[in-house]
């Protein structure tokens, strides 16, 4: 099931600033406006689903066209002055983002010193 919120970007300093003002102000960055985007993905995909897992309730998305880049600029910093804002809707697909990022295993081969191995050993220590 698609995810949708709208989230406020600020372009200041040669980056991009997000802000998800329904989600308690949530945030990330990126330096360009794509990775910003590649960033709110990741960040809501992980904060949904970390509400899911935790059984915690998530508030409705606004309207987009609700949402004023210079209220919540101004909520977060009075004395900031305004840089370049606008808002998008970010959209994700949480179960399948959890998935393919969160809840995928990953086989590892390591190796360890032989004093640790012995070690285990002798502890009856299980490697799997």
């Amino acid at each position: 099931m698609l995810s949708m919120y709208p989230a406020c970007f600020f372009y200041e300093n040669d980056r991009y600033s997000v802000v998800f003002p329904d989600l308690n102000y949530l945030a990330t960055q990126g330096d360009t406006f794509e990775e910003a985007m590649e960033m709110a993905v990741d960040c809501l995909a992980g904060y949904l689903h970390t509400c899911k897992t935790d059984g915690s309730t998530v508030p409705a998305p606004s309207k987009i066209s609700d949402i004023s880049p210079e209220s919540v600029a101004q909520e977060l910093d009075p004395d900031a002055p305004m840089c370049e804002a606008f808002v998008n809707m970010v959209t994700v697909d949480v179960e399948a983002y959890a998935r393919a990022h969160f809840e995928k295993s990953v086989k590892k081969t390591l190796t360890i010193p032989a004093w640790l191995n012995t070690a285990a050993l002798e502890q009856n220590i299980n490697f799997s």
